[in-house]
């Protein structure tokens, strides 16, 4: 069988979700099971150079995982003609200079949201990619979340009749690093350092509606600093300038309306740390990141308000689970491989540089509207 080997730069994996989702459960993954096998029969073979700025997290990380290539130089990684695609989940200011110095040595792109820390910035760098014919892609993971991927199975088979609403919670306890290490770094609770929930998550709520449920015509949105003051890594008090929760309501093509909380400052107690709660004329269902539950209208109780007896209805009995369509996967490889079958053999892309600019749109909004305290219209970027 034929094989091909493709070399990627890899920019900032040395963070946990790049270590964990795209370095070692998505490329080298790919690697131990053989590669992404081509419509003609051929595999295509990652071969990742790491690139980061502490030489030490680095050569650690490329030695605890066998990677035989790393590098603290982006214009030396930049240079190799053999190294065709350019990986970048380093930090949001970073990102978009990155971004075009990649393009302008003739890479293709694939990377993490916030695409840029503006959405000027953003638009600049997806005109440049047009420009030069690279392909191009960003990270849309929570679409190939199992949960999601049976909501999106429900909608397509008619389930819910006519969506009324969907409600998103999000969020758990990050501890403050008093009494506890945060489970977070300190940049994501400083503003100028690109930190903020609103920033963060929004960028994500965005493609999960536009493409699940309608596209956003318009936002309401409250940005809190719940936690004002925080310790960082050393264990070092700071001022948290930027928000920890957002609480937000956004108006859908079709007349459907979101509500999604998402927070740093809550305790769980739903299903999973997010739950995806869709209702519809016919039917609803919950989500999480693996699990989705559905109730039909014929399953539906009738309760009676009353505030005198306990309620005589379990309202978690009336649900049932949607099977698995096999082993549940990983969102994050799922995209790694539809992003390298593209690459080699065209098609379709929908999850362009473009999109993640529209994230960026829907944060900066949302943070309009937080603070001018008023509904703002979404005007459309085109496709």
């Amino acid at each position: 069988m034929a094989e091909r080997r493709l070399g990627i730069i890899m920019n900032g994996v040395t963070g946990r979700m790049g270590t964990n989702q795209h370095l070692v459960r998505s490329i080298l993954a790919i690697r131990n099971d053989g590669g992404v096998e081509l419509g003609d029969g051929t595999r295509v073979m990652p071969d990742p150079i790491l690139l980061g700025r502490n030489a030490d997290k680095v050569k650690t990380l490329a030695d605890a995982h066998g990677v035989e290539r790393w590098t603290t130089d982006l214009n030396v990684a930049l240079e190799n003609p053999d190294d065709e695609l350019y990986f970048d989940a380093a930090t949001t200011d970073l990102r978009a200079e990155n971004l075009r110095r990649a393009i302008a040595a003739g890479k293709h792109i694939y990377c993490e949201k916030p695409v840029a820390s503006s959405l000027a910035d953003a638009l600049d760098v997806h005109a440049l990619a047009e420009k030069t014919g690279i392909k191009h892609g960003v990270v849309q993971d929570k679409l190939f979340l199992p949960g999601l991927m049976k909501l999106k199975a429900l909608r397509d088979a008619g389930f819910f009749g006519r969506i009324l609403s969907v409600r998103i919670e999000f969020g758990y306890w990050v501890f403050t690093g008093e009494d506890r290490p945060a489970q977070r770094p300190s940049w994501n609770y400083r503003k100028e350092d690109g930190g903020g929930i609103i920033v963060d998550m929004l960028c994500h709520w965005r493609y999960v509606l536009d493409n699940l449920f309608g596209e956003v015509k318009s936002v309401s949105c409250l940005g809190v600093t719940h936690i004002p003051t925080r310790r960082d890594e050393q264990g070092e008090p700071y001022e948290a300038t930027a928000d920890d929760a957002a609480y937000a309501t956004f108006e859908l093509d079709g007349g459907i309306v979101a509500q999604v909380n998402s927070s740093w400052c809550t305790r769980v107690r739903r299903d999973d740390l997010v739950t995806f709660h869709v209702d519809g004329t016919h039917g609803s269902a919950v989500a999480g990141l693996m699990d989705c539950v559905t109730q039909a209208g014929e399953q539906t109780p009738r309760p009676i308000w009353s505030p005198d007896t306990r309620q005589p209805i379990d309202f978690f009995a009336d649900w049932e689970t949607v099977a698995d369509d096999g082993p549940p996967a990983n969102g994050f490889r799922v995209q790694w491989e539809m992003f390298l079958r593209y690459l080699f053999e065209g098609g379709e892309w929908h999850y362009t540089l473009l999109e993640g600019a529209k994230g960026i749109q829907l944060a900066e909004l949302g943070l309009k509207s937080w603070e001018e305290r008023r509904w703002v219209d979404v005007p459309s970027l085109g496709d």
